[in-house]
């Protein structure tokens, strides 16, 4: 990555998109990051370098959105924009709160479309977009269910978007698995296959330094569902339900 290159980083207040500021930040980028709290976005910048700058916003709000665009296009064209933030609320289908689903949905997908038709003009020509979908996505999870759709519609997006502006912008594809976070700590299972945040931010910077569409990872895990994705349902649901009744044995047997 040439040094000094300017990235724009949404979600960057905590979690995948913190640890991602600041390997960005060791190869001497230029960062503007993003996310809802200012006051967490300056706790992040105070652990950096003096030539960053924080731009908070909404993305499910447009005008939000607008706003920081505006004040993100005179420090010049972006290289990156690397769109992480999510909302995230496990829970069945029957229990969940319509309202709370309401505005994951409009976080996790609307804004990713916000981004999406925004972001571009803000790039260098053949600069890269970067959206996240999540192993979520591939097939419905329990206890995901909201999440999960709106993560599948995410890659459907991303998908969309890699054809409509090949040529113009690089669109790529995170696809994270289980990352210790804010966000999976409200899980009630044992996550397999769980990485940190920094492993997480490692794996995003080196592949989008490849000509890889989709950056997922683990390997280890993301294989593994990938292959139930591609199985016809009579095949895929039944091992579904046994591998969940697995994680659910596992997290009785360490909560004992």
């Amino acid at each position: 990555m040439p040094e000094g290159e300017l990235i724009w980083i949404i979600g960057a207040s905590e979690g995948i998109g913190a640890a991602l500021a600041h390997h960005y930040a060791a190869a001497r980028a230029r960062l503007v990051l993003s996310a809802r709290s200012e006051d967490k976005l300056n706790a992040v910048l105070a652990e950096l370098d003096g030539k960053h700058i924080a731009v908070p916003l909404d993305v499910s709000d447009r005008a939000s959105v607008e706003a920081a665009a505006r004040t993100i296009a005179p420090l010049g064209p972006l290289a990156r924009v690397v769109h992480l933030a999510a909302m995230y609320d496990p829970g069945h289908v029957r229990h969940l709160d319509a309202d709370k689903a309401a505005q994951l949905v409009a976080t996790n997908l609307m804004g990713s479309f916000h981004i999406a038709q925004i972001a571009p003009s803000l790039l260098r020509q053949g600069g890269q977009l970067a959206l996240c979908g999540s192993v979520a996505g591939y097939i419905g999870l329990p206890k995901g269910q909201i999440y999960s759709a709106s993560k599948a519609a995410v890659i459907n997006l991303t998908e969309s978007l890699r054809l409509e502006l090949a040529g113009a912008v690089d669109v790529r594809l995170i696809c994270p698995g289980f990352v210790d976070t804010r966000l999976t700590r409200q899980n009630d299972f044992a996550m397999p296959a769980i990485i940190t945040p920094e492993a997480a931010a490692g794996a995003i910077a080196r592949g989008l330094n490849t000509r890889r569409f989709e950056l997922h990872f683990p390997k280890r895990l993301t294989l593994g569902l990938k292959l139930l994705s591609a199985l016809p349902y009579w095949a895929a649901l039944p091992l579904l339900r046994r591998f969940m009744r697995a994680q659910s044995t596992k997290n009785t047997e360490t909560i004992s």
